[in-house]
């Protein structure tokens, strides 16, 4: 980013956000935390259930599966919910595959 160029926050150019973690966010799941930067803010959550897909059953591996969604006014214009209409667009289908990837790779 050019030094000429301002943000609306006053920011310096280089500078980082602050980052904010709240450990334990949501009452009911095994694990979750709330990670805040700027103005986006992103909740995970973990939760296990003591059973695997049909191919891993037997040896001895886990599997991880991840799930992603958006609220609907998260960002200018308000977007349906995908409960509601029933089917997930296909950004949030490979949002979902790229995180799901990434913690299996680990």
């Amino acid at each position: 980013m050019s030094p000429s160029i301002s943000r609306p926050s006053g920011r310096a150019p280089d500078a980082l956000r602050n980052i904010r973690i709240t450990r334990r966010y949501t009452k009911h799941a095994e694990g979750s935390v709330l990670i805040e930067c700027g103005d986006t803010k992103v909740i995970c959550t973990a939760s296990v259930l003591e059973k695997v897909p049909f191919h891993v059953k037997g040896s001895g591996g886990g599997w991880l599966t991840a799930e992603y969604g958006m609220l609907p006014r998260a960002t200018h214009t308000r977007g349906d919910r995908e409960a509601a209409r029933g089917k997930q667009s296909g950004r949030t289908q490979e949002i979902q595959r790229l995180i799901g990837r990434s913690l299996r790779a680990v």
